[in-house]
């Protein structure tokens, strides 16, 4: 049965509502070939990071991430952005889980309805849709990669490079609409023109931007299409936030342990059913696992969310099926009227609010009350977890441990990690609970 429904997609990039690129060339320099020809932009190579993941070093403002926001600080004095994210008001909601409401009412201005599938979660990439490379260079931030020297120990800083369309560039750009003060995507290989699917590859290159900042505040997520990706076009989002998400406070249960040593836990206590991957002999151990579960989900045509946490030590898989069930209507009209879409930082525990009187009332009751509908059942939610353990090679049932031994609260950065970084969006009444 095909699934369809009105969506009103978020705008990334200022070029959006162009979907046609004229012939002799789009006169507004993008990525395309029109325009690509003389492009140049920074290059930041980080460092191999199969061992430096494990480390716990402690550093003032690490260069890429004082990188990011320092460009992004110029895009927004150069009036790039569609309205100031700083003066968005932010809160802690009261209660036990400290869910953070941000009332962000310039994020579903003028936008442009469209009809989005949400019965397939890999569909072809579409070249005459919006993608990636037609927004203006001037959006773009820097590129990045990591380096195939595993005895590179430093990164490294060309400030200007020429972009290689034969050797198709990661960049990170700005989102036109953010959600929080340096908010970026990441877009690997942007000129491949891959569809917003995982593969191993890319799943690497966002693990080890998260390392390379350096900063458990600085998260990076994925929606995949089907929950709330809004364009066809491999990306992930990241923002700096200066609070723990409740996701990373959530308590969970080790359920299994693969032979290069990530461990899989499952959420406890949350309103959305999810996984917990961390450790690994190495980096490339823990993504390639979450490479294989998130393949499986999308053959499986589940969709799902990602967030790496924990400066890339900590990821969290969550299937989800919100859409579906909006296609369905068994979505309550109430719900409905918040026009809120749960991705992955709705399901992280920061939820992005519309409308005033949604912020004003927001409660811990009704945050909980969304995303307990964005959450897969009970029982299918274990039928899942038997895919994702099959695809990686485990037991297919969950070996539970003695709740009482393997029960850990998950502060998912208890261990001292968290440093505050500024993040203008965040007034003080939101870090003082």
């Amino acid at each position: 049965m095909l699934l369809k429904i009105k969506r009103v997609p978020t705008v990334v990039s200022n070029y959006q509502k162009d979907e046609t690129v004229e012939e002799g060339g789009c006169g507004r320099n993008c990525l395309s070939k029109c325009c690509i020809n003389g492009a140049r932009l920074p290059l930041y190579t980080c460092k191999s990071l199969d061992k430096s993941i494990r480390e716990n070093t402690e550093s003032p403002v690490m260069f890429l991430e004082s990188l990011v926001l320092g460009e992004w600080e110029d895009r927004f004095q150069r009036g790039l952005f569609r309205y100031d994210v700083t003066a968005c008001e932010t809160k802690v909601i009261p209660g036990k889980y400290g869910f953070i409401a941000q009332l962000n009412e310039g994020r579903h201005l003028k936008k442009r309805p469209t009809e989005f599938r949400v019965d397939k979660v890999l569909q072809p990439f579409d070249g005459n849709k919006f993608n990636f490379t037609k927004v203006g260079q001037e959006e773009l931030l820097f590129q990045f990669e990591a380096s195939n020297n595993d005895d590179d120990s430093e990164l490294q800083f060309l400030p200007s490079i020429p972009l290689d369309a034969d050797n198709s560039p990661s960049v990170v750009a700005i989102n036109v609409s953010p959600i929080e003060y340096g908010h970026v995507l990441l877009i690997p290989r942007v000129l491949d023109c891959l569809p917003q699917r995982i593969d191993h590859k890319s799943l690497l290159l966002a693990l080890q931007m998260a390392a390379e900042a350096a900063n458990p505040y600085f998260r990076l997520g994925y929606n995949s299409l089907g929950a709330f990706a809004t364009i066809n076009h491999l990306h992930f989002q990241a923002y700096y936030l200066a609070m723990q998400f409740p996701i990373e406070k959530a308590s969970s249960l080790k359920i299994n342990t693969t032979n290069n040593g990530v461990k899989i836990s499952k959420l406890l206590n949350y309103p959305v059913r999810g996984l917990l991957f961390e450790g690994g002999n190495s980096i490339k151990d823990l993504s390639d696992t979450v490479s294989d579960a998130s393949v499986c989900l999308q053959n499986n045509n589940i969709p799902f969310n990602i967030l790496i946490s924990d400066s890339g030590k900590q990821i969290f898989l969550l299937p989800q099926c919100y859409a579906e069930k909006q296609a369905l209507g068994e979505v309550s009209s109430k719900l409905l009227d918040t026009q809120v879409n749960p991705a992955v930082w709705e399901m992280s525990g920061h939820m992005v609010l519309k409308r005033k009187e949604d912020y004003e009332g927001a409660s811990e009751e009704k945050a909980w009350r969304l995303l307990a509908e964005v959450s897969l059942s009970e029982e299918r939610f274990k039928e899942v977890n038997t895919m994702i353990f099959e695809a990686i090679g485990l037991s297919s049932h969950e070996e539970e441990e003695e709740e009482g031994e393997e029960l850990e609260e998950q502060s998912s950065m208890n261990g001292g990690s968290f440093i505050r970084v500024h993040c203008p969006s965040v007034k003080e009444e939101a870090v003082s609970n």
